[in-house]
C-alpha cells in the first residue's frame, strides 16, 4: 500500500508543479494581451443577450451592454415569453421590448432563444457577439472581443466569468474558486481553448459556413456547440482577457451544487474527455492527501511514508497556493475596476483550493449517474450532444 501511496504522491506533485508554471504562463499571457493597443477593426456587430428571469444587477448588466465604447453595433434582448419579468426591464433600459422566441422542444431554451435572435440581426452586421444576462461587462468589452476575429485563421473569440459576492459567504466564495480553475485553463493555446457563451464573438461568415443556427438544433451547450464546431474546422478559438467579465451574485450552498454539478454533466455530454480528467484528477488528490495526513498522524515512526507525505503535503500546498496568486494576479491585472472585491478574495482563493477537488470528486460522481439537470426552471435529460428532451418546463 505504500509503494502506492509513493507512486500516486509522485504522480500528484508533478501535476502539481505543471499547474503552477501553468499559472506562469497564464499571467505572461494575460500581461502580453492586455499591453496591446485597443484593435481599430470596428465593424457593425450583432450583440446578441438570452434572457429568462430577472438575474442580480441585471439593470446594471443590460447598461453596460448598451454603452459600449464601439462605433455601431446592436444589441438583441431575446426572450421565451412576452410575460417574463426580464421583459419589462429590457424595455425600460433599452426603450424597446425583446424578441420573443418560440417554445423549445428538442433543444435548451437558450438555444431555441439564440437561433431566434440571429433571424434579425441587422444585414450590415459582420459579427456576432453572445453574452450572458447575469454577466457584467467593461465598456471596451466589445471592441477587444470583436477586434480579436478579425484575423482569417480565427474562427472565434472569448472571454471568460469571475464570480465575485457582493456579500461573501462560504458558497460564493467557494463558487468563485471552483470557477477559477476553469478559467485558466484558457490562454494562449488556441487549439485546447474554447468558447464561453457569455462572453463570444464569432465572425457571421464563418457562423453561416459552419451551419451554426442548424448545429444548435437538438443541443443544450450553446458554448460547447460553437467550439466543436469551430474546431472541427481547424480554425482557432482565441482567449481575449480584456473580454473577462464579472458575475456579481450570492449564491447558497444548494445553488453551488446546483451550479456546479450542472456543469459536469455538461461537459460529461459534450467533452467527455474534459470529465474523466477531472474525475481522474479530483479522485487522485482527494486520495493522496487524505492518505497523506493519515500517515503522518497515525505513524509513530519517521519512515520513508512518513517524510514523503509530509513532503506531499507541503509541495502539493505551496504549487497549488501559488498557483492561485497567479492567477488573482491576471485577473486584477484584467479587472483593475474591481480591485478592491478582488483583494477581499485573497484568502479564500488561497485556501479554498484545498476543498475544490472534493467538489468536482462530488460533481462527477454525480454527472456519472445522471445526465438529468435543470436550468433556468426547466429540466432536461441529455442523450448526447445533439439529442436534448425536455422533461418539465
Amino acid at each position: 500500500m505504500i509503494v502506492i501511496f509513493l507512486i500516486f504522491a509522485a504522480i500528484l506533485v508533478w501535476f502539481s508543479f505543471k499547474s503552477l508554471i501553468g499559472g506562469f504562463t497564464y499571467l505572461s499571457f494575460f500581461r502580453s494581451e492586455l499591453a496591446k493597443p485597443v484593435p481599430k477593426w470596428t465593424p457593425f456587430a450583432t450583440v446578441i443577450c438570452p434572457c429568462r428571469g430577472t438575474d442580480a444587477g441585471m439593470k446594471e448588466n443590460f447598461a453596460r451592454l448598451l454603452s459600449q465604447d464601439y462605433p455601431e453595433y446592436e444589441v438583441i434582448f431575446v426572450v421565451d415569453d412576452e410575460a417574463d419579468p426580464a421583459a419589462e426591464l429590457i424595455t425600460e433600459i433599452s426603450g424597446s421590448r425583446p424578441i420573443v422566441a418560440p417554445k423549445a422542444v428538442d433543444s435548451a431554451q437558450k438555444i431555441e432563444n439564440l437561433r431566434e435572435a440571429v433571424l434579425h440581426a441587422d444585414k450590415r452586421s459582420e459579427v456576432f457577439v453572445f453574452v450572458d444576462s447575469d454577466t457584467r461587462v467593461s465598456h471596451t468589452w466589445l471592441r477587444y472581443l470583436v477586434g480579436a476575429v478579425e484575423r482569417e485563421n480565427v474562427g472565434a473569440a472569448s472571454g471568460y466569468r469571475w464570480f465575485i459576492s457582493r456579500k461573501p459567504t462560504f458558497a460564493s466564495e467557494m463558487c468563485s474558486v471552483w470557477n477559477a480553475s476553469i478559467a485558466s485553463a484558457l490562454g494562449p493555446n488556441v487549439r485546447s481553448n474554447f468558447c464561453w457563451g457569455g462572453s463570444t464573438a464569432i465572425r457571421r461568415d464563418v457562423f453561416e459556413s459552419i451551419d451554426m443556427r442548424e448545429t444548435w438544433k437538438g443541443t443544450l451547450s450553446d458554448d460547447f456547440a460553437v467550439t466543436r464546431a469551430v474546431h472541427a474546422t481547424g480554425l482557432d478559438i482565441v482567449h481575449v482577457p480584456q473580454a473577462l467579465t464579472t458575475t456579481i451574485e450570492n449564491c447558497t450552498f444548494g445553488t453551488l451544487l446546483e451550479f456546479t454539478t450542472r456543469q459536469m454533466k455538461i461537459t460529461r455530454v459534450y467533452m467527455p474527455h474534459l470529465w474523466m480528467m477531472s474525475f481522474f484528477g479530483s479522485t487522485m488528490f482527494c486520495g493522496v492527501m487524505i492518505a497523506a495526513v493519515t500517515i503522518v498522524m497515525f505513524s509513530r515512526e519517521n519512515t520513508l511514508a512518513v517524510w514523503s507525505a509530509i513532503g506531499t503535503l507541503v509541495l502539493v500546498s505551496v504549487f497549488s497556493a501559488g498557483k492561485s496568486w497567479l492567477r488573482l494576479k491576471s485577473v486584477r491585472l484584467a479587472l483593475p475596476h474591481y480591485e478592491s472585491e478582488l483583494r477581499r478574495q485573497f484568502l479564500t482563493q488561497y485556501t479554498l483550493w484545498l476543498l475544490s477537488p472534493a467538489l468536482f470528486l462530488y460533481n462527477s460522481i454525480a454527472a456519472l449517474f445522471s445526465r438529468r439537470l435543470v436550468w433556468r426552471g426547466t429540466t432536461y435529460e441529455l442523450k448526447s450532444p445533439t439529442e436534448t428532451v425536455i422533461i418539465r418546463g
